[in-house]
């Protein structure tokens, strides 16, 4: 009797549960939460575990919003641009950037052949644009611009995360003719976040500055690239032949203030002096691969490279393997370190995303990126006299005799 009394109770008890189960104004006066309502928040969770995932997360509260929230409208280009940009802010990839649309055209168009300049080239240091080069008879080096100064302002905006090297060539990618004022920071080096402020108002006109420019220095053929672009390669093939008419019997490749470029570029301008070998290692998160050369190279005679602390990402690529290989003496001082390779890909929706996807390793596998490539003879840069040039010349000048 007492066993059948007890499995009455628990039927009773089974049957109550069901009927308050049903019977939610009780289930959330007792502050029990409806399974449906559980059931349902889970389902907007694109991962079976929302804590390993981002985009579950934000899914998660998507759905919420859209389906609960009394008033969930927002416009989803403006929305997206500023949840990709703080997930960009927060990889501790300086590098991650997300450009909509719009932007992403004016990339487009930024990395184009023809473009709008004011004499000045620019790289970039910490996600920060800066000079590099400032070319001969401009206004801007007329009214003081010089290497290494860092933008501060385009027409008054300043930002506080500074202005990057995308943001600074569309701002001055105007028509011909017009002009821009820039506030210029100018600082003691790379890392010094101090300095002086300037400000320059400069026309902006169609760039037409030759990539590279060549002379004769005591019997020396000297080359100086201004930045790797698509067919450098071929203009250094060119001027080696030019030179050699005029009767260079050894070369100075001058990689100073190149911002870096195509590594296609850089590793055929190896090729022009070093006959077979690794050129450079690339380590990307599936493993590392190389980059090697191999036939015969268009020059064999004695060969100095000149770098400073602006020679950065692939033109760092050139010193090291040429002075790893012993093909070339490098002189100068030691370069910027910058490794690490970017990639732009287009995003289905419209737009791009910008990431560092490798870094480059010295053929022997030394990392460059925060390290740089040192030179053999380290010699100052100076004002006036070119005492980097002509320790390089006289490099040269020393293997021929020896």
């Amino acid at each position: 009797m007492r066993a059948l009394a007890l499995f009455i109770a628990l039927c009773l008890v089974f049957a109550l549960g069901f009927f308050l189960r049903g019977f939610q104004p009780l289930m959330d006066y007792m502050g029990v939460f409806s399974l449906d309502k559980l059931s349902s928040a889970s389902s907007y969770n694109v991962s079976d575990d929302p804590y390993d995932s981002l985009s579950a997360r934000v899914s998660e509260v998507q759905g919420i919003l859209e389906s609960e929230s009394y008033s969930s409208d927002y416009e989803i280009d403006e929305v997206t641009k500023d949840v990709l940009s703080s997930y960009a802010d927060a990889t501790g990839d300086p590098y991650v950037r997300y450009y909509d649309a719009a932007e992403y055209a004016k990339f487009q168009t930024e990395t184009s052949q023809n473009y709008y300049g004011i004499g000045v080239l620019f790289g970039s240091y910490d996600n920060r644009s800066y000079v590099v080069d400032v070319f001969d008879g401009s206004i801007a080096q007329a009214k003081g611009v010089e290497v290494g100064d860092f933008v501060v302002a385009i027409n008054g905006e300043r930002r506080t995360d500074g202005w990057s090297l995308t943001d600074t060539i569309n701002a001055i990618n105007a028509q011909e003719g017009s002009s821009v004022t820039i506030t210029w920071r100018k600082a003691e080096s790379l890392d010094d976040t101090g300095g002086k402020e300037i400000e320059t108002t400069l026309s902006c006109y169609q760039a037409d500055v030759p990539n590279v420019k060549t002379k004769m220095v005591n019997g020396v053929g000297y080359i100086k690239i201004s930045q790797l672009g698509r067919s450098t390669s071929t203009l250094v093939s060119q001027a080696i032949s030019d030179l050699r008419d005029k009767g260079a019997q050894g070369f100075v490749l001058d990689l100073r203030n190149v911002p870096g470029g195509y590594l296609t570029q850089a590793v055929e301008i190896v090729s022009l002096f070093q006959k077979s070998g690794v050129v450079v290692q690339i380590e990307t998160r599936s493993g590392v691969t190389t980059k090697s050369v191999s036939g015969n190279s268009t020059c064999d005679e004695p060969l100095s490279i000149i770098v400073n602390e602006h020679t950065a990402a692939a033109a760092e690529v050139i010193a090291a393997s040429l002075k790893g290989d012993s093909r070339a003496t490098v002189v100068g001082q030691t370069t910027m370190g910058k490794g690490s390779v970017q990639i732009v890909r287009e995003l289905s929706f419209g737009g791009a995303i910008s990431y560092t996807a490798a870094y480059y390793k010295t053929p022997r596998g030394r990392d460059i990126d925060g390290i740089g490539i040192e030179p053999d003879y380290y010699v100052n840069d100076s004002e006036g006299t070119d005492i980097q040039l002509n320790r390089a010349v006289d490099s040269v000048l020393s293997q021929l005799k020896g």
